[in-house]
């Protein structure tokens, strides 16, 4: 009998070692509105894994990843080794889906934006690459209509944009027709700066082609036609910054100078984990470990270098913004580890190094670092593209997003796993803004 008991031992203790640990999903029973469920753990590779009967990869260091499309009700999924079974139950929700509001017009009117920073947008949707411009307090608009959350902004004869209800007040003051003062260009050494001032604060414009930066103020209340253009040629390496001083517009173009200060963000922080990868790492703690390294490269190379944060510290989007524009931030560089999107998950695919970026101007700095963060540490090439994120958006910097790797891919965490990763992740990195510099 006590030899018995002494196997059944062993048989759960080994059950117990071996059998996998799953980090998502976090309850065996859940309700989602999302298209996949996605099983994201670590295993022993001894083990045999499958899920709903699907085989499933565990990579050399025991981490797996799997998605599994879901149907909607009631999703019963098994999750089955060698030495362990479990059953997970999904609800799926189908999304409530807005109806598409029509667009109701009426007599034009005037509103007073409410505060300082206000997106003017391109279309009627709070989301996405479609700001056109910033608007600062008290600047004076035409509406002559709504659709949804927004109002249609009247700015020319030939064109409107959208800015939300919420972002503007009736302005009662029937006199306001604003007369153009002074328009003047000054040129220094490494930079531009532009004027045009009228007597009331009025909307204006942003555009970017191959060669121009183009500004336009408009002045509806005084004809239909009332567009100032103001177009600057664009210096190979830049930034730009908008100010408004009474009705005065100031568009300053500052050349990227040698002498950097580098803004480096460590993504996440404090209660903000970021993505949790396969053996239960978190996104937070590795992004840091990055970033300290590539503050002690750029520092050794004269860079002048300011962190967002250098510990396990909550730090606010528009905090991170604010810290780049005190210290007058040439560049600044946000570090993150990726995760996979609500999409049927292929190993293969869904890894690599990608970089964001949301100004042209940074284009050619995320063109730079994701080759160079690719050689450094062998990842996959995962694209360069635009993306609306808050601390990119900011014009007076050139700005990046850099998703070195991929949190929940289990190729991608033996990678972020070793020893090496966080030191050659910063020196790719570091590499790309000598480059782009230089």
């Amino acid at each position: 009998m006590r030899g018995l008991l002494i196997l059944l031992s062993i048989l759960l203790f080994s059950g117990q070692v071996f059998a996998y640990d799953l980090v998502l999903p976090r309850d065996k029973k859940s309700i989602v509105t999302s298209n996949y469920a996605f099983f994201v753990g670590k295993a022993k590779n001894t083990e045999f894994i499958t899920i709903n009967d699907e085989k499933v990869f565990v990579a050399s260091n025991g981490a797996f990843a799997h998605s599994i499309k879901l149907k909607d009700g009631e999703n019963r999924i098994v999750v089955r080794s060698n030495f362990n079974t479990q059953v997970y139950k999904i609800q799926k929700n189908k999304p409530s889906v807005s109806a598409k509001s029509d667009f109701i017009g009426f007599e034009p009117q005037k509103y007073i934006v409410k505060k300082d920073n206000t997106p003017l947008r391109s279309t009627p949707v709070d989301y996405g690459m479609n700001r056109i411009s910033h608007l600062f307090k008290d600047t004076v608009l035409i509406l002559d209509g709504y659709q949804g959350d927004f109002y249609r902004v009247k700015l020319s004869k030939n064109k409107s944009a959208w800015i939300m209800k919420s972002a503007v007040e009736k302005f009662d003051c029937e006199t306001f027709v604003p007369e153009f003062v002074n328009m003047n260009t000054e040129r220094f050494k490494n930079a531009s700066l532009h004027t045009i001032e009228f007597t009331g604060k009025l909307p204006y414009t942003v555009d970017e082609n191959e060669k121009e930066i183009v500004f336009k103020v408009y002045n509806p209340f005084k004809s239909e036609d009332s567009v100032y253009t103001v177009n600057i040629k664009k210096p190979e390496k830049y930034s730009y910054k908008t100010e408004l001083c009474g009705g005065k517009y100031s568009f300053k173009v500052n050349h990227i100078p040698s002498e950097l200060t580098v803004v480096i963000d460590p993504g996440h922080g404090g209660s903000e984990k970021g993505a949790l990868g396969c053996l239960g790492d978190k996104e937070k703690d590795i992004t840091l470990k990055i970033a300290l390294e590539l503050k002690e490269i750029l520092a050794q190379k004269g860079i002048n270098v300011v962190m967002t944060r250098e510990c396990d510290a909550n730090v606010s989007l528009d905090d991170r913004v604010k810290i780049a524009r005190e210290n007058c931030a040439n560049i600044f560089v946000s570090i993150h580890l990726n995760s996979i999107p609500d999409i049927k998950m292929d190993i293969h695919k869904n890894r690599g190094t990608s970089v964001y970026y949301y100004n042209p101007n940074s284009k050619s700095l995320a063109n730079s670092v994701q080759e160079s963060v690719m050689s450094a540490i062998g990842t996959r090439k995962d694209g360069v593209r635009t993306a609306s994120f808050a601390v990119l958006r900011p014009t007076d910097y050139v700005g990046i997003l850099v998703e070195t790797a991929y949190m929940t891919n289990p190729l991608d965490s033996v990678l972020y796993k070793s020893e090496s990763f966080a030191k050659n992740a910063a020196q790719g990195i570091a590499e790309g803004i000598l480059h782009f510099v230089n």
